[in-house]
C-alpha cells in the first residue's frame, strides 16, 4: 500500500473528511471512465485531444477529475473512443 492509500485509509476515519471524499466520488468515477474509454480505444492522451481538436492537458484535467467536461465535450469523447454515452440517475439508498 502506497502512502497516499495509508493517509487516506487514516484520514477516512474522520466523519469530515470522509463526508468531502464522498462528495467527490462521481468527479472520480466520471475520471475513471474517460481513462477507460480512452485506454480501451488505443489512444494516447494527445490521440485524444487530436480528435477532440483540444490539448493533451485538457484530457489530463479531464482524468484526473480536476476539470468536470460538459455534456458536449462527453458526447465528443465518446465519439472519439467508439463509445456511446449514457447518463443515469439512481435512487439513493
Amino acid at each position: 500500500m502506497g502512502r497516499a492509500s495509508k493517509l487516506h485509509e487514516k484520514w477516512s476515519k474522520d466523519p469530515e473528511y470522509r463526508a468531502e471524499y464522498d462528495k467527490l466520488k462521481p468527479e472520480f468515477e466520471i475520471a475513471r471512465l474517460l481513462i477507460k474509454a480512452r485506454t480501451q480505444a488505443g489512444l494516447t492522451q494527445a490521440q485524444l485531444a487530436e480528435r477532440l481538436r483540444t490539448t493533451q492537458s485538457t484530457v489530463a484535467r479531464f482524468e484526473s477529475g480536476r476539470t468536470n467536461p460538459s455534456t458536449n465535450t462527453l458526447k465528443k469523447i465518446a465519439e472519439a473512443t467508439g463509445t456511446r454515452l449514457k447518463i443515469s440517475f439512481e435512487a439513493i439508498e
